[in-house]
């Protein structure tokens, strides 16, 4: 669920309701990035079942006190690596797109060919179509078959490691 909403904002925390958990409280670095998350998943379809999302009446989410357990349904991911808008004014403010079939690959290494790129997206569905960016090897846009595809691909592949010290970055595309 982080990688997904992530793709809107900073997660901070996420906890999963304990009596219901299919239900999770989300808490993002600022309040726009959580309305930018609400905008873009609210009724989405993933993995078969369509997702509600709604402002919460919490403003935190507490992590639990120490000594006590939440059997790990709690986490923190205040400093984590995989946070995309750390830097004020990053360019990744102005690609914020909903999910849709086309996904945009960045970070790629040189050494990468299509076919490598194809056979780890392969494993989360169809791909219709697959072209790396002609004046930038490092980018490439591929499309999947469906929406929920897309979103899978994006979960299981985001800061996929390519090569020693590169990993893979994906996001949803305007592009088609």
């Amino acid at each position: 669920m982080n990688l997904l909403v992530g793709v809107y904002g900073d997660v901070h925390r996420v906890k999963i309701l304990f009596n219901k958990k299919d239900s999770a409280l989300i808490q993002f670095a600022t309040p726009q990035q959580a309305a930018v998350a609400h905008q873009n998943l609210d009724h989405i379809t993933m993995f078969g079942k369509q997702i509600k999302v709604s402002f919460s009446k919490h403003q935190f989410v507490q992590m639990p006190k120490d000594g006590t357990s939440d059997m790990g349904l709690t986490k923190d991911f205040t400093n984590s690596p995989l946070h995309r808008f750390k830097k004020p004014g990053s360019k990744n403010y102005n690609n914020i797109f909903p999910p849709g079939t086309v996904l945009h690959l960045s970070n790629i290494p040189n050494e990468i060919s299509e076919e490598e790129i194809r056979n780890i997206f392969s494993q989360y569905g169809k791909i219709k179509r697959f072209k790396f960016f002609e004046k930038d090897h490092k980018m490439a846009l591929i499309e999947m078959e469906t929406i929920e595809e897309a979103i899978a691909a994006l979960i299981n592949t985001h800061n996929y490691r390519l090569a020693d010290s590169m990993h893979l970055r994906v996001s949803f595309s305007k592009s088609k």
